[in-house]
C-alpha cells in the first residue's frame, strides 16, 4: 500500500519525505488555508505559485493532488487545465475534482464527472474526491479518474452523529460497524469508513478498472492499518498519523532494556 501525506504544510512534507516511505501528497483548499495561516502567523510573505512549486519539489516527483475551487463544468475544467499547465514542469501534478460539485440547493450535478472525462481525454491525471458511495466510485472510474478518494473518517463521523454518539474525531470506529458491541450502524449499506473503502475496491476489481483507490479522511493509525488489510491501493494520512504509526510502548520498553544491557566489549566491536 502506498502512503501519501494529506497536508499542504511544506515542513510536514519535507519531514515525511525524509523518512523514505512517502509516495505522494494530497492537498485541498482547507489544508491550503491552514498552511497560509501558518505562514501569515510567522510573518512570511505568501506567493502561492512559488509555495506550490516548493511542495512539488519537496514531493520529489511523486503525485501531488491540487484541487479546483470552481463548482461548474466551465470553471472546474478551466481551473484543472490551468493548474496542470502551470505546474506540470515542476512535478507530478494531479488535479482534484469533486465527484458531485453540489453547492447551494443543487443535489444532482454531473459536472464533476464531465470534467473528469474531459481531463482524462487530455491525459491529465485526476483524483476524484468527496466519494461516499461505491456507486459514486463506479461513475468516477467510468469517467476515467486516475485516483478515487473515498472519505472513510467522515463516514464514521456521520454514522455516530446520526445515531447520537459522543466522540472525538480521532477515536477509533470499528470497521465492522458495531459501535457499542451490539448495534451495527449503517448508511445505505455502508457500515463503516473501512467498509466503504473495501466496497469501492471490490467494484473496481470486479470490472478491471486501473483506477487506484486513495483511502482518505483517516482518523488514526489503526484505521490506516485496516486500509492496508482491505487492500487499499493508497492511504493518505495527516502527518500526526504517519508519526503515530511508528509507536508502540513495548518497542520503547525493549529499546530501553537493550540499551541498558550493552556491555563495553560489545560496544567496542562497533567502533
Amino acid at each position: 500500500m502506498k502512503i501519501f501525506i494529506d497536508t499542504a504544510d511544506l515542513d510536514e512534507i519535507k519531514e515525511a519525505e525524509s523518512y523514505g516511505i512517502l509516495d505522494g501528497v494530497t492537498t485541498n483548499p482547507s489544508l491550503m488555508k491552514k498552511a497560509v495561516a501558518k505562514l501569515k502567523k510567522s510573518g512570511k510573505k505568501i506567493d502561492m505559485n512559488e509555495y506550490i512549486r516548493k511542495i512539488l519539489k519537496a514531493a520529489k516527483k511523486t503525485p501531488v493532488s491540487l484541487e479546483v475551487v470552481g463548482v461548474t463544468y466551465k470553471d472546474m475544467l478551466a481551473e484543472g487545465k490551468k493548474l496542470y499547465s502551470k505546474f506540470k514542469k515542476d512535478g507530478n501534478v494531479v488535479i482534484k475534482i469533486p465527484i458531485n460539485p453540489v453547492y447551494g440547493k443543487a443535489t444532482n450535478n454531473f459536472d464533476g464527472i464531465k470534467v473528469i472525462k474531459e481531463l482524462s481525454k487530455l491525459k491529465i491525471p485526476v483524483n476524484c474526491t468527496l466519494v461516499f458511495t461505491p456507486e459514486q466510485c463506479l461513475l468516477a472510474a467510468k469517467a476515467g479518474a486516475t485516483y478515487i478518494s473515498p472519505f472513510a473518517g467522515r463516514i464514521d463521523d456521520d454514522l455516530r452523529n446520526e445515531n447520537g454518539y459522543e466522540f472525538d474525531k480521532t477515536d477509533y470506529y470499528p470497521s465492522g460497524g458495531a459501535e457499542d458491541g451490539t448495534d451495527v450502524l449503517e448508511d445505505n449499506g455502508i457500515i463503516s469508513g473501512i467498509d466503504l473503502v473495501s466496497q469501492c475496491m471490490e467494484v473496481l476489481d470486479t470490472y478491471g478498472y486501473d483506477t487506484e483507490i486513495i483511502a482518505a479522511s483517516i482518523r488514526n493509525s489503526r484505521q490506516a492499518r485496516e486500509c492496508a488489510l482491505v487492500g487499499a491501493d493508497i492511504v493518505t494520512l495527516p502527518f500526526s498519523i504517519i508519526q503515530g504509526m511508528i509507536k508502540h510502548y513495548k518497542t520503547e520498553e525493549g529499546m530501553t532494556a537493550f540499551c541498558k544491557d550493552v556491555v563495553p566489549e560489545y560496544r567496542a566491536v562497533l567502533k
